[in-house]
Formats: C-alpha cells, structure tokens, sequence
C-alpha cells in the first residue's frame, strides 16, 4: 500500500502536465465522440468505462472524465442501471446491473478499463469477467467483493459505516420476475445528513443538490450475492479516501489487500473522492494504463 504520493507520480505528473491542463479540475463537459467510446487516433488508449453507484448518477464522474479526455482517453459514463432494464430506473439486482455494463464493453473494439465507484465496483467486479479486452480494474471508494459477498454483509464487516442510521426507505412495486424475498424497498440517505455522511468535502450548495437528485438503491439489489470475481484474474487499482463514512476504509483496504491492488489513500476525503479529489482518480486511471498498455 503506497500513501496518495504515489512512487509513479512523477512519471505521470509530467504526462498530465502536457496533456491535461487544469487536470480534471474544470475544463469542457464530455463530448458527443468521447462520451460514446470512440477510439483515440491510432487506438493507442484504452476506453476508459465509469460506472457510478448508490444514490449518485454518472454526473459525479464530470471532472474525472473532463481530465481524462484532456488527456486523450475515450470515456463511457454507463447508466447504472440503464433506464428500461428492469421497469424503473433505480439500482434493482447486482446481475442486471452488471450485466448490462457488460454489454457496453461487448460493443468496445479495443481495450477497457473499468472503473467503479462505491456499488458501481461491485459491477466491474461481476461485468469485467469473460472479456479478453478488458485491461484492468480501478475501485474507487467501491466494493470489490469475493464470490458470494454482498456490498451489505461488508459494510458491516467492520466498524465505521454511518449509512445505516442515515437511510430512509420507501416502497417501490416490485415486478413479477422479482428475486424471491425481495422486500420492494429503495433505499434513500436522509436529506438532512446527506453531506455529513456522503459528500462531507463538498459545498453545502453542491450537495443540497446532489441530495434533492440522488438514486435511490434497493434494499434487495445491494443484498444481492456477487459473481466469481474479474479481480482474481485482472489487475486492480484502488483509491481509498481515508474519511469515508459509506465504506468504511478498513473496509476498503481488507478487499484492496485480498485483490492485490495497487493503492493510494486521500487523507480526508469523503466517499465521493472522484469529486473532491479527481486528479487522484485520473492518477490512478492513467497508472492502470501504463503498467497495461
């Protein structure tokens, strides 16, 4: 395990120093081309494929994906879950989810780097299987579970956790296919402790709007049992903000040591450390590309 100054770092500060600018930091939204995966000239980088998790949407991945575009990286933010995949937008079962990001990386003709914050690593962990081109796994502040696991039993595994005491749930109808013992309930974090718990680096004026926008998580989704794991086969990378109240970071180092990973650690970053700290994330991004290119 390394601390967030990473011994690649100067390596890639200089390649970030030519080719990003302000490095994820600001810069121009995504792009139609890049937004849609379209290889860079010569197809010398990998597609870089986001996914994002509980009670967030692809848009806390902005700076992370203005950075790498600027650094020459096609970039997919996938809808997590895709909008018709299971009669409702929300986050319903760990094999849809998961299997319809893998469906993305079936239409990618060149390499994949899969990344995934918070549940969204639990869907690399299940959709990064059975893909020769998929290079690596990034976790960010995410669950990288075992056979077997759900992201509840590990939440759990170890002290720290606030989200329990922060949710709220309401009752959504379930559909006929529903898993048996489903409970039909979608999981909210209270608005009210929606910063302390989730996003305690942001602005009060971001996160009153993250909190009205959130998506909700179903109880039965995030209690679902994960597949054999892409982290027993592929390279991983792991960023592990050291104040996150979600995952808790004993949580998060007992799977980043299990998987291997590479890590580094952002001393007092909340759980959305792809937001607060993007240029960490577009580090760790673009070190999974060099150690796989």
């Amino acid at each position: 395990m390394t601390s967030e100054r990473h011994p690649r770092r100067r390596v890639l500060g200089g390649m970030l120093a030519a080719g990003t600018g302000a490095l994820g930091l600001g810069g121009a939204l995504p792009s139609a081309s890049a937004a849609g995966g379209r290889p860079a000239a010569g197809g010398a980088k990998p597609t870089v494929v986001l996914v994002h998790g509980v009670f967030a949407d692809a848009s806390g991945w902005y700076k992370t994906m203005a950075g790498l575009q600027d650094a020459g990286f096609p970039v997919i933010a996938a809808a997590n879950p895709p909008p018709d995949s299971v009669r409702g937008d929300p986050q319903r079962t760990l094999a849809g989810d998961s299997a319809y990001v893998s469906s993305i990386v079936d239409t990618i003709p060149g390499p994949v780097i899969l990344v995934g914050h918070s549940y969204g690593g639990e869907v690399i962990t299940n959709a990064g299987r059975g893909h020769t081109n998929v290079k690596a796994l990034v976790y960010v502040a995410a669950f990288a579970p075992d056979e077997g696991e759900s992201a509840l039993q590990l939440a759990e595994q170890f002290p720290g956790s606030q989200l329990p005491g922060a949710l709220v749930t309401r009752p959504f109808p379930l559909p006929v296919d529903a898993p048996a013992g489903d409970p039909g309930l979608d999981g909210y974090i209270d608005p009210a402790k929606f910063r302390e718990v989730f996003a305690g680096d942001l602005p009060r004026s971001e996160t009153r709007l993250m909190a009205a926008a959130q998506r909700p998580g179903s109880v039965g989704g995030l209690a679902g049992r994960s597949g054999a794991p892409a982290w027993k086969s592929l390279p991983s990378w792991y960023v592990i903000p050291t104040a996150d109240k979600v995952i808790p970071p004993a949580v998060q180092r007992f799977m980043a040591q299990r998987a291997g990973s590479r890590v580094v650690e952002v001393k007092g970053a909340s759980h959305v450390v792809m937001m607060s700290r993007p240029a960490v994330v577009v580090r760790q991004i673009l070190a999974a590309h060099l150690a796989t290119r």
